[in-house]
């Protein structure tokens, strides 16, 4: 017997066609394909209703001024950039994660590229996105992901004298030598 929590694919399949989330991520990825290529995505997938795809980071300059400048779509906010490292991840240590906004027909798009951290250069976005400026210092300050071509990549809340990028994992949560923090003070 059928398990009666389970919906069949077909009710699936017409669930995901009456859904107006789904439709636009639908006319997104084809607009997307059309633009850019199929090939130019990979890891294609819609996270709580939000399209998500993976590009290069040769591409992903070239694909942005294309979305901000099409007048179809009108990707014209920049809702937030910021970098990412996954230490297990071969090669692909580090990436950034681009959140693209269509203030006019409310459609959504991220965007991820990922890179080795050995090689941490990406193209900037300044000159396309003028808020691009801080998230590229704040992936800066925080990862070491280098903006090629950013107008002032310093760091943007650290000290400048750091050597080191606090939010790779291969740093500790907390200071294990800390006396002023007991277990008993923290529920631990």
């Amino acid at each position: 017997m059928a398990d009666p929590t389970v919906e069949s694919p077909d009710a699936q399949e017409t669930a995901a066609e009456l859904d107006p989330a789904a439709q636009k991520n639908k006319q997104l990825l084809d607009l997307l394909y059309r633009l850019f290529g199929q090939d130019a995505f990979t890891d294609v997938e819609e996270p709580y209703g939000f399209l998500t795809a993976t590009t290069t980071r040769e591409k992903i300059h070239d694909i942005i001024a294309g979305l901000q400048q099409d007048q179809e779509l009108q990707l014209n906010f920049l809702t937030t950039m910021c970098g990412m490292h996954f230490p297990e991840r071969k090669d692909q240590e580090l990436g950034m994660v681009y959140m693209l906004h269509s203030l006019v027909h409310n459609v959504r798009l991220r965007l991820k590229i990922f890179f080795p951290i050995g090689d941490p250069h990406v193209p900037t976005l300044t000159e396309l996105y003028s808020a691009a400026n801080w998230m590229e210092r704040e992936a800066f300050d925080f990862y070491g992901i280098i903006a090629v071509g950013h107008p002032n990549l310093i760091r943007i809340l650290n000290v400048e004298d750091m050597d080191y990028h606090p939010m790779r994992k291969q740093y500790a949560l907390e200071d294990g030598t800390r006396e002023d923090k007991t277990d008993l003070f923290f529920g631990r």
